[in-house]
């Protein structure tokens, strides 16, 4: 019986798991189709820029005489291109970590649970506030 009910209790779980990522992702999708339009606007604006500044003969003629160009030519290439599966993967895994994050604007700090450094006692991260002083968190480093 106590098997039976911890099947239904993982079964409940990813059930749970997979509406939340289903929901995440009718949520997200709007956004991310409107990111992948701009991606490839820009490209597009950026392809159209080159191909409308492409040098005529008498340009040509002028740069074979040594006169250095107003400016440097536009290189719009396959290698740094924005609208690429690679950078839409980005754009929806950053939009879904934006999406699950625990800290939002406006709403109240996480308060996950620390333990002290001498591994005994379990406390939360506001439990060090006091008063209105706020509370600040040093993430440094030591090189």
């Amino acid at each position: 019986a106590a098997q039976a009910a911890a099947m239904l209790h993982s079964l409940g779980v990813h059930t749970l798991q997979l509406l939340t990522q289903a929901a995440a992702c009718i949520l997200l999708f709007p956004r991310f189709l409107l990111t992948a339009v701009m991606l490839w606007l820009l490209d597009f604006l950026c392809i159209r820029k080159k191909m409308l500044m492409m040098p005529t003969a008498e340009e040509v003629a002028s740069a074979s005489e040594g006169l250095p160009p107003d400016d440097p030519p536009v290189c719009v290439s396959d290698s740094n291109r924005m609208f690429t599966l690679e950078s839409l993967k980005a754009v929806w895994h950053g939009q879904k970590l934006d999406f699950f994050k625990s800290a939002h604007v406006g709403s109240l700090a996480p308060n996950p649970e620390v333990i002290q450094l001498d591994g005994q006692k379990r406390l939360r991260i506001l439990d060090f506030a006091r008063g209105k002083r706020p509370l600040i968190l040093n993430f440094g480093s030591c090189t």
